[in-house]
């Protein structure tokens, strides 16, 4: 399966927690300087990038909930944690002389610009990699959500999930051994089986709007430009 000459414009979701590394907690800055590098991998092969940071690493909103707190209160919470990560990764990809910009659903114009799907595109336009944080900026919805919508706003070929594990499972093989793995799902069949893979509002959402979803193992160094050569173990969910 040959992908490069498909996906011109991606949009890549990383999950916070992928950013810890081997910590149980916070930011590894070697980490987040290997997703920048593969990052600019796949720039210079053509490929126009945005991408959307969880912040699980620092903060879950639904972690408040869960403890009887305000939902809504945490939500904010962790939006500021994916602006943190969102920063990191900026940090990384200047280092490496690649020219991003940081857009927030939350104004915060003392640290970064305030997202629009005019600027976004503007930006793209001028080959620069665009950071998406704040998630979408309403509380009850995930990073994969606004991970979503953002590739629907900007017209993404396709989103990218970088994940703890190689692809779509049929459980988690962490834990279940005899746990099946898929290479090609429809977004029906991920909401019908319920696999785990995105909440079902990101998921409904990309099926809606026609963004085809692939999921790889986000650890593997050049794991990025290896899937969109059609290289290596990916999962990939389209109609």
């Amino acid at each position: 399966m040959t992908l490069a000459l498909r996906y011109k414009r991606i949009l890549l979701k990383v999950s916070g927690e992928a950013l810890m590394g081997g910590q149980s907690f916070g930011i590894d800055v070697s980490v987040v300087d290997r997703i920048a590098t593969d990052i600019a991998e796949v720039r210079a092969m053509g490929v126009e990038v945005a991408i959307v940071i969880g912040g699980g690493n620092i903060f879950r909103g639904v972690a408040v909930a869960s403890r009887g707190g305000d939902r809504v209160t945490g939500d904010h919470m962790g939006m500021l944690a994916t602006a943190i990560n969102s920063l990191a990764l900026r940090t990384s990809l200047t280092k490496l002389r690649i020219e991003s910009v940081v857009l927030s659903a939350i104004a915060m114009p003392q640290i970064c610009e305030s997202f629009s799907q005019r600027k976004a595109i503007s930006y793209m336009n001028q080959g620069k990699v665009v950071i998406f944080a704040g998630g979408t900026g309403n509380p009850f919805f995930t990073t994969d959500s606004a991970a979503t919508l953002r590739a629907a706003e900007i017209g993404a070929d396709v989103l990218l999930k970088g994940t703890q594990v190689d692809g779509i499972y049929s459980a988690d093989p962490k834990v279940d051994p005899m746990a099946k793995r898929f290479d090609q799902l429809t977004h029906i069949e991920i909401l019908q089986w319920g696999l785990s893979v995105m909440d079902t509002t990101a998921v409904t959402l990309a099926r809606e709007n026609n963004v085809p979803i692939i999921v790889y193992s986000i650890h593997e160094k050049g794991g990025l430009a290896k899937v969109l050569n059609g290289e290596g173990q990916f999962t990939i969910v389209s109609e």
